[in-house]
């Protein structure tokens, strides 16, 4: 397998590094050219002068940031990929968007997977995400060699969109708990409570859960350092906020969440980690 990777950002760059140490990596790209041309480097593969350079890939990851990143890059790799090659996009779109995808590349004989993450930078660094896979069966197949370098789950969800619809899914959780965990780790600033007692007994309880045990104690010491930012929070839970309404779901934790992510990005905290959510719980 010969597989390209577009979109180095805190996600994609770690994803890309353990495809190269696997001996899948051929060739990378990113919108700012001098990072592609650095990681190339590091790695030893190839920075891409155009999408003609991914021509010779079986598979090509996508890690970008919005519906029309995807689209832009799908219809480029369109007219250069041959039949038979996967893309993969990683990114975190509307279903539609997905689906538009799947058809531009059918129609040149070539598969597309949906499959959004999650684990973070954590698990993107660590090789440890979570993979939630829409699409033919086969094509995922194909693609699940260069997928397999980097997560530690990979489940197929259904046909084409099914994968975005459980990121959708699961970043209604994540706002959730983002949303409870800021308010009852202020409330505990409030009352007087000592963090290094307050935050292990959470964990040890029915409270524990994984933005707890890693942004707990960050965020009560006021660092941000962002493991997924504020900003592309509030651009996922837009779309979500969209399909749940068509859906015909209530949606107060959707609604709460994008209100408040909203209002950190208008605060200018749009690259500031998710926990930056305390600051206006307090």
């Amino acid at each position: 397998m010969i597989a390209g990777f577009i979109g180095l950002g805190a996600m994609g760059a770690p994803m890309a590094g353990h495809l190269a140490a696997r001996g899948l990596l051929g060739v990378v790209d990113n919108r700012t050219r001098s990072k592609a041309e650095a990681l190339a480097a590091q790695l030893g593969v190839r920075a891409a002068a155009s999408h003609a350079d991914f021509a010779g890939c079986n598979v090509v990851a996508l890690c970008v940031s919005m519906d029309a990143d995807v689209l832009q890059q799908v219809e480029a790799l369109a007219a250069v990929l041959k039949p038979g090659a996967v893309v993969v996009d990683h990114s975190t779109v509307s279903v539609d968007t997905a689906k538009r995808a799947q058809a531009l590349l059918a129609a040149r004989g070539i598969g597309f997977v949906d499959a959004p993450v999650s684990g973070g930078v954590e698990g993107a660094r660590n090789g440890k995400l979570s993979v939630m896979a829409g699409g033919n069966a086969a094509d995922l197949e194909i693609a699940r060699p260069a997928l397999e370098a980097y997560a530690a789950r990979i489940t197929h969800m259904g046909g084409t969109g099914a994968g975005q619809a459980t990121k959708a899914v699961n970043q209604v959780l994540v706002a959730g708990i983002n949303e409870a965990v800021c308010e009852g780790l202020a409330l505990g600033e409030k009352l007087g409570l000592d963090p290094e007692k307050l935050l292990p007994t959470l964990m040890a309880g029915a409270a524990g859960n994984w933005f707890l045990e890693k942004r707990g104690a960050t965020m009560l010491a006021g660092q941000f350092t962002p493991g997924f930012k504020c900003g592309h929070l509030l651009k996922d839970l837009r779309i979500v906020q969209g399909m749940a309404r068509d859906a015909g779901i209530r949606a107060s934790v959707i609604d709460l969440a994008l209100a408040d992510y909203a209002e950190l990005v208008q605060r200018g905290e749009a690259d500031a980690d998710t926990s930056a959510l305390i600051l206006l719980k307090r």
